[in-house]
């Protein structure tokens, strides 16, 4: 049984890589395609290769700053939760994309993570320390603070670049600044991968090996399965969610655009390499779209949908906190 669940926990986790690649793929590419910087079928092609060198590169990251994130129990109940937790991440963003609300996968993760915890609690188990931790310093604090700093750093930052641009011809202006977003795609979807990656990862190798594992020694095989997951998941792009960032959300132009990739980027590798924080590509990108595009005369944001949006984002780690709750305890007779 130990083996159909380790299976089963691969297999999942697979399939919440490749949808985690299939809507983040809006992020990296929405922009781009929609100033025309650079056509879908080329920008998604891009945004997948650099998602692959992200995750790659997230397993050294992994190495260096350890999986302390992610708690699970030992032994077969350990495959529960985490089978528990990928089904229902997945399932919540499947529903999302349906919906085509961009949200964060990553927060979805560890709201099945503590809702699958606490169904051990219910069954007669210890309860895994550092839980309250987890949602507050992956979750509530990130969500808290990560937009709010790229909304605001974006909508400075588009006066400054406007100045920089203030004796360019609007054409001449646009036509760099779309090659710029081009290097942007690649940008947003390394940092995706950076982060998103190491979490992917970090999934296989506690199901694989248990909590008391070498992070300097994670096993080729399940990067593979990781960067090849979400690269396929990027290259079927899920345009729902990138029309709704690239043309409901509010309007922009290659200035703003450039401008959202830019504090995107800055914003994911700062998360990554210094303050060790999930920051969420999907929360990052559509804030700053909305600090960059209400720099503008006409902003013409979309309050009904910026206001749907919030609400999402913060009952996305509640609502896979109740299925991996539900979903563990279906599953708990599996780890006897």
């Amino acid at each position: 049984m130990s083996i159909a669940l380790f299976v089963a926990v691969v297999v999942f986790t697979s399939v919440f890589a490749f949808l985690n690649g299939f809507r983040d793929a809006s992020s990296a590419v929405g922009l781009t395609v929609r100033t025309r910087a650079l056509t879908p079928s080329v920008a998604v092609v891009l945004a997948a290769f650099f998602n692959v060198v992200g995750t790659v590169t997230s397993a050294w990251l992994l190495n260096y700053f350890g999986g302390s994130w992610l708690t699970a129990p030992h032994g077969p109940r350990s495959l529960v939760v985490l089978l528990a937790t990928v089904v229902g991440a997945s399932l919540w963003n499947v529903y999302l994309w349906w919906r085509g609300y961009p949200s964060s996968s990553t927060h979805a993760l560890v709201g099945g993570l503590v809702g699958a915890s606490l169904a051990a609690v219910i069954r007669g188990h210890a309860l895994e320390d550092g839980l309250a931790n987890l949602l507050w310093f992956q979750v509530w604090l990130p969500l808290l603070i990560s937009p709010v700093l790229a909304f605001g750093v974006a909508f400075f930052l588009t006066s400054f670049t406007t100045w920089i641009a203030r004796y360019r011809q609007p054409s001449q202006a646009h036509a760099t600044l779309r090659a710029a977003q081009s290097v942007g795609t690649a940008a947003v979807a390394f940092g995706h991968g950076l982060q998103d990656g190491q979490r992917i990862i970090a999934v296989l190798v506690v199901a694989a090996v248990g909590n008391q594992t070498d992070w300097t020694a994670v096993p080729g095989w399940i990067v593979a399965v990781a960067a090849l997951a979400l690269g396929i998941g990027t290259l079927a792009g899920g345009w729902r969610v990138t029309y709704t960032l690239s043309h409901r959300l509010i309007r922009t132009d290659p200035l703003r655009g450039f401008v959202s990739q830019l504090v995107t980027t800055l914003m994911l590798f700062f998360g990554a390499l210094w303050l060790k924080w999930p920051l969420s590509t999907t929360h990052t990108v559509a804030a700053s779209i909305l600090g960059a595009g209400s720099n503008q005369r006409y902003s013409a944001v979309n309050g009904r949908l910026l206001a749907r949006l919030v609400i999402v984002w913060i009952a996305t780690p509640l609502v896979t906190a109740l299925l991996g709750l539900v979903l563990a305890l279906a599953f708990d007779p599996l780890a006897s």
